[in-house]
C-alpha cells in the first residue's frame, strides 16, 4: 500500500474520471505557470483508480442536450477526447439520436443550437427521410415511428477502465500522487475552510479540496454539513423544498455476440445509436412488453464482448440516506439489471435492426448495472462551498464530461469558468434551471 502523504496543497477525493482529469490538468497548470508541480496534487479514493462509475461506464460520449449550458459543456469535453484518443482508448464513431414525433421540435432545436456552436450534426426530419437515411448506414433498420433522426459527426465512445488508466497514467507522469485504499471520514474546518481531511489511514492537511466522489457525492455532503434538502423556485415564482439527493439504477447490459455483428453497410464501426420511441414494443411471440413512451441505446463493444448499452434507468423508490451504494454496480445484488430490462433492451435491439431477431436468449448473465446520484433537476452542480472546497456533483452524466476537470483546474488557480456557470448550486433558489425535453431520459 502506498504512503499516505500528511499534507497537500490540493486533495482531491475520488479517482474516477472528474478527479483523474482535475489533477491531470491542475499538474499541468500549475507547471504552466511556474506555480507548482503535480507534487502539490494528491488524489485519494477508498478502493482504486476507476473502482466506482466511471469504471463501468458504457463509455458514451454525445452532445445530444435539449440544455444549451449542457452542449457548450460537452462541446469542451469531446475536445479533450480527440485530444488523444488511443490514451483514452477512445472510438469516434459519431452519434444517432433517432425520435418519434414527440421529440422532433426538441431535436431539430438541439440540431440548430450545435449548428451556432460549430458542432457539426446532420438533421433528417420525416418518416421516409429518416428511413432512408438509416437504411443508408444500417440496410436491416425497421423501427416504427421515426420521424426525425440527429447524426452528430463528433463523439462516439470509449472503454471505461482502458480510459480511466489512460487519465491516471498522464497525471502520474505529471507528477501526481494517486493513494487507493484510504476512505475519507470527516473534515476539520477552521474559520469556516476545510483545513483538514480526515481518512481512515490519518489526517491529511491541505489548502484546497475536491470532492469528485460519483455516487457517493451524497456521504462527502453530508460530511460537509451541507443541506439534505435545496429549496427550489419553479416557474411560477413559488418555492418548494426538495431532497438535494435521489438515485437511480442503471440499466445496462451486453448481448454476446461478436462486436463486428452490428457494423454499418460498408462493414465498418457504426455510430452510437440511441432510438427514443412512442411505439409499443412486442415481443417475439407478440405480447406486449410496454406501450408507454421507451429508448435505448447501443453500439459495439470489444471491451464489453459483445453489442453493449441500456435502456432508461429507473428511479430508486427510497430516501437517499437509506440507499447503500456499497457494494458498487455488479459486485452487489440490490441494483443489477434483472429480466424486465432484458426482455425490453433486447427486444428494442430487434424493433431496431432485423439481425437482432431471435437472439435475445444471447443476453449476458454476467452481473451489470449500477446506481448514480442525481441533483433535483438531475443536471450537475459544480461549485464552491466552505471557502476551498470544489463539488463536482455530476448527476451521473460524468463519464463523458472528461473536460470538466480542465475547468475546476482553471477555477483552483482563480479563474473562473463560465462553461461551468449554469451549473452552480444557486440556480435551484434562484430558479435558473435548465429546460427539459420531451425524452423518456432523466437526463434529457
Amino acid at each position: 500500500m502506498l504512503s499516505l502523504p500528511r499534507a497537500a496543497r490540493y486533495v482531491i477525493v475520488g479517482a474516477g474520471v472528474h478527479g483523474l482529469s482535475t489533477a491531470w490538468h491542475l499538474a499541468k497548470d500549475l507547471e504552466a505557470r511556474r506555480a507548482g508541480t503535480g507534487a502539490d496534487v494528491l488524489v485519494i479514493d477508498k478502493s482504486a483508480v476507476g473502482a466506482g462509475a466511471s469504471g463501468i461506464a458504457c463509455g458514451v460520449v454525445r452532445n445530444n442536450y435539449f440544455q444549451p449550458a449542457m452542449r457548450e459543456l460537452m462541446a469542451h469535453s469531446v475536445d479533450i477526447w480527440e485530444s488523444d484518443p488511443a490514451a483514452f482508448s477512445y472510438h469516434p464513431v459519431g452519434y444517432l439520436q433517432i425520435s418519434p414525433e414527440t421529440m422532433r421540435a426538441d431535436v431539430g432545436a438541439i440540431h440548430e443550437q450545435q449548428r451556432e456552436i460549430g458542432y457539426p450534426s446532420t438533421f433528417v426530419e420525416g418518416a421516409a427521410d429518416a428511413r432512408r437515411y438509416l437504411r443508408r448506414i444500417f440496410p436491416d433498420w425497421r423501427a416504427a415511428n421515426v420521424t426525425s433522426v440527429l447524426h452528430e459527426h463528433r463523439g462516439g465512445y470509449a472503454n471505461n477502465m482502458a480510459s480511466m488508466r489512460g487519465l491516471a497514467a498522464k497525471a502520474e507522469a505529471m507528477g501526481v500522487r494517486i493513494v487507493p485504499g484510504t476512505r475519507v471520514t470527516g473534515f476539520g474546518l477552521d474559520n469556516a475552510a476545510v483545513t483538514t481531511v480526515h481518512t481512515n489511514r490519518g489526517d491529511i492537511r491541505c489548502e484546497q479540496v475536491v470532492i469528485a466522489a460519483g455516487p457517493w457525492v451524497r456521504d462527502l455532503w453530508s460530511m460537509l454539513d451541507l443541506p439534505p434538502r435545496v429549496k427550489i423556485r419553479d416557474p411560477r415564482g413559488e418555492f418548494h423544498q426538495k431532497p438535494m439527493w435521489t438515485y437511480w439504477s442503471l440499466q445496462e447490459g451486453t448481448l454476446e455476440v461478436e462486436p463486428a455483428f452490428l457494423t454499418d453497410a460498408e462493414g465498418e464501426a457504426p455510430p452510437v445509436v440511441h432510438l427514443d420511441s412512442d411505439a409499443p414494443l412486442h415481443d417475439a411471440d407478440g405480447t406486449l412488453v410496454t406501450d408507454e413512451m421507451w429508448g435505448i441505446y447501443f453500439k459495439p463493444d470489444l471491451h464489453f464482448g459483445g453489442v453493449q448499452g441500456g435502456a432508461v434507468p429507473l428511479r430508486v423508490d427510497r430516501p437517499a440516506d437509506a440507499v447503500s451504494v456499497d457494494p458498487y454496480g455488479p459486485a452487489g445484488t440490490d441494483f443489477v439489471v434483472g429480466a424486465d430490462f432484458a426482455r425490453l433492451w433486447t427486444t428494442g435491439l430487434a424493433h431496431c435492426l432485423e439481425r437482432f431477431e431471435g437472439k435475445q436468449h444471447l443476453f449476458s448473465k454476467q452481473p451489470s448495472g449500477g446506481i448514480g446520484c442525481f441533483t433535483p433537476d438531475s443536471f450537475p452542480v459544480f461549485d464552491r462551498f466552505h471557502e476551498n472546497v470544489t463539488v463536482v456533483a455530476d448527476s451521473n452524466h460524468g463519464y463523458k464530461m472528461i473536460g470538466v476537470g480542465a475547468l475546476v483546474a482553471k477555477e483552483l488557480l482563480g479563474e473562473p469558468q463560465a462553461l461551468l456557470d449554469p451549473f452552480r448550486f444557486s440556480r435551484f433558489e434562484t430558479g435558473r434551471l435548465h429546460p427539459v425535453s420531451h425524452s423518456p431520459f432523466p437526463w434529457s
